[in-house]
């Protein structure tokens, strides 16, 4: 790992996080309310913007854990990715049971490119999210 990385990555990363878990609102409530229309304006720029920070947050995490990812962080990816199918399953009986309260125009494309972005970067995230630096590092 190289001292780029430890440095920047634990807190890049749970910064990344944070604003992943924010901006996956977005879509969701848009899919349950039936009048999206209803919403004032600054909701789809909030959404458009927050996801756009998102996306750079997402590929300066990359970035910085480039060619960083162990075996160990590949094991990590490997079990999360086996969790994440059983979304698609759970998704799929969302659907059967409450498709039709919910508006899929209004969330499936914002729910699908925020997940193919999460499983696209997980590897160097959990890179980055296990960096750690020495006391002494901190002071150079």
């Amino acid at each position: 790992m190289t001292r780029r990385v430890a440095r920047w990555g634990r807190s890049l990363a749970i910064a990344t996080a944070v604003v992943f878990a924010i901006s996956l609102a977005f879509p969701i409530v848009a899919g349950l309310s039936k009048n999206t229309s209803a919403f004032p304006k600054i909701w789809g720029e909030l959404d458009v913007g927050l996801a756009f920070v998102l996306a750079v947050m997402v590929f300066a995490v990359m970035a910085l854990a480039r060619n960083s990812a162990d075996k160990r962080a590949e094991d990590s990816t490997y079990r999360a990715y086996r969790v994440w199918l059983h979304g698609i399953f759970v998704m799929l009986v969302v659907f059967f049971v409450f498709g039709d309260r919910i508006v899929w125009i209004n969330c499936l494309t914002g729910l699908a490119w925020r997940s193919w972005l999460l499983l696209y970067a997980l590897p160097e995230w959990i890179v980055a999210l296990r960096a750690t630096v020495s006391y002494t590092e901190r002071l150079c």
